[in-house]
């Protein structure tokens, strides 16, 4: 740090929501040109403090420096006068309009779509050539005059970092980037934040994703429970201490899994397509089977079918043709109760809107899709101390965090309320398990904890069908991969000989299977 320009400083920062300390007592540098990794557990102080930097939350205690000079934002205009950047990690643009009319929206706060639609339209080329001098000066393809709706889920994040760096910014927070990109998108990305970094731009990086730590950050600040456990330069440290420092306990960053044994296909899906509300095949004629005791993963950028095909399973939505089959029951036109009696159960990618219903207790969200049988209730009326004791006992057996099976569900983590799902879809033994995002938004403890349960289903016989955009995930997991794009299977390959490249390039509908080279056939 001596050698280089403070760019940042935060000092005793400190917030607190009623009785939960969000963040205590934090001190943080960043240097001019620097990548800095903030890094921790849900819940952990990471947004918070970001929120303060940028103005969206104002802190109880504590000081902001910006090159040497105390700085009071109390608002993201303020943070962006001040040359602060943020992309969030769901963007905010308009789809409707173009790439260089979000840009312009973004510098005037108060501009109403008809004052920008007159602007541009006066100054339409002069307004596309300033965002496109932008866009090549930071080494960022984009069309200006292109509109978002049509642009890649890269492309738009780029779009979100040209509307930041045409404002002169020069400290960038990026939270979660690589959350919806391929392996070759996040591989652009991350040279792009070094060519910024090289030009002097400071950056600070939320992410969960140890490796891409490791790949792109100079430095990494650990948070636990809101407080500073731990500052690194990254050359000299490693995944293992940081997933350590993390949780405060030792983690296991690899899976150990033993080969599988599939038996025969438990769930058949043939030709099945799905179409949306405006018309478009959001499954189109797609046919995949899972046997027994095996995984099959479904990689792909999100937006591609994955939700869909989870909900036609499931009997959320309707499918217009195909057939779904499991354990030789033949499930579309049932309801999604009749569907988890056949032995079908669901890991929604969404807990909080689809596996819980935040406002009941813990112990009513695991009896949620036997509420109305014995024990949980008698004479039509519900059983308190059967649901409890059952509640307790998966409790347990699921290491779920609570002091109480009374306590909300809205109270818990998201690892615990992960955990609540699990021990209420996985109890009941099923035949076929559809899991959705299963770790989405969790931390390398919650994540560990959450794959071995999926292998031990596995193992127990189970058909797991695994939906995750975390290809990690997929290639550590799956016994076979098969990739979707655009609603359709584009190829499939053996999960002992799966290559993250390869199957990113199939992700983005670059090439097939069978293009991406003689180990795939």
């Amino acid at each position: 740090m001596s050698e280089q320009t403070l760019r940042l400083r935060l000092a005793g920062i400190s917030k607190h929501f009623g009785a939960v300390h969000a963040n205590n007592n934090i001190a943080l540098e960043v240097a001019a040109g620097e990548i800095h990794c903030l890094l921790g557990e849900n819940g952990a102080g990471k947004s918070t403090l970001m929120n303060i930097l940028y103005g969206l939350v104002r802190p109880d205690a504590g000081e902001i420096f910006l090159d040497d000079k105390p700085a009071a934002i109390h608002s993201p205009y303020q943070a962006i006068e001040l040359g602060i950047g943020m992309v969030h990690q769901h963007f905010m643009l308009v789809p409707t309009l173009t790439v260089a009319e979000n840009v312009i929206l973004a510098t005037r706060p108060l501009f109403s779509l008809r004052r920008l639609r007159e602007t541009v339209i006066r100054d339409r080329r002069a307004i596309e050539r300033q965002v496109g001098e932008v866009a090549q000066r930071y080494g960022l393809k984009i069309d200006p005059a292109a509109r978002v709706s049509s642009l890649s889920v890269g492309e738009q994040q780029r779009v979100e970092i040209v509307k930041a760096l045409y404002r002169g910014v020069n400290l960038l927070i990026l939270d979660e980037p690589t959350a919806v990109l391929t392996p070759q998108e996040t591989a652009d990305l991350f040279q792009t934040l070094r060519s910024f970094a090289a030009g002097g731009l400071s950056i600070i990086l939320i992410t969960h994703k140890l490796h891409e730590v490791m790949a792109i950050s100079d430095r990494v600040t650990v948070l636990r429970d809101g407080r500073v456990v731990g500052r690194r330069i990254t050359r000299e440290t490693d995944m293992h201490e940081l997933a350590g420092l993390m949780v405060g306990r030792d983690v296991r960053l690899t899976v150990d899994k033993t080969p599988a044994r599939p038996g025969a296909p438990a769930l058949v899906i043939d030709r099945l397509t799905v179409v949306g509300g405006d018309g478009r095949r959001l499954l189109d004629n797609l046919s995949l089977q899972v046997a027994a005791g095996e995984i099959l993963g479904v990689a792909g950028v999100d937006g591609n079918g994955q939700r869909e095909l989870a909900l036609a399973i499931t009997g959320v939505i309707r499918p217009a043709s195909g057939a779904i089959i499991a354990n030789g029951q033949a499930l579309v036109g049932r309801t999604p109760r009749q569907i988890a009696d056949a032995g079908v159960r669901h890991i929604p990618e969404d807990r909080q809107h689809m596996g819980l219903i935040l406002e009941f207790p813990i112990a009513d969200n695991f009896v949620l899709k036997a509420f109305d049988r014995a024990p949980y209730t008698a004479h039509g009326l519900l059983q308190p101390a059967a649901i409890t004791a059952y509640a307790q006992t998966l409790i347990e057996r699921f290491d779920v965090r609570t002091p109480s099976p009374a306590l909300p569900a809205a109270n818990l983590s998201g690892g615990n309320q992960q955990k609540v799902v699990l021990g209420r879809e996985l109890d009941s033994q099923p035949r076929v398990l559809v899991a959705a995002q299963p770790t989405r938004g969790l931390d390398v403890g919650a994540t560990e904890y959450v794959h071995k349960a999926l292998l031990a289903q596995r193992d127990a016989g189970a058909a797991i069908l695994l939906i995750s955009t975390e290809l990690e995930e997929v290639l550590a997991l799956s016994d076979r991969i098969v990739v979707i794009y655009e609603g359709r299977i584009v190829g499939e390959v053996p999960g002992d000989r799966a290559n993250a490249q390869k199957i990113g390039l199939m992700m983005a509908g670059v090439q097939t299977a069978s293009q991406a080279g003689g180990e795939y056939k």
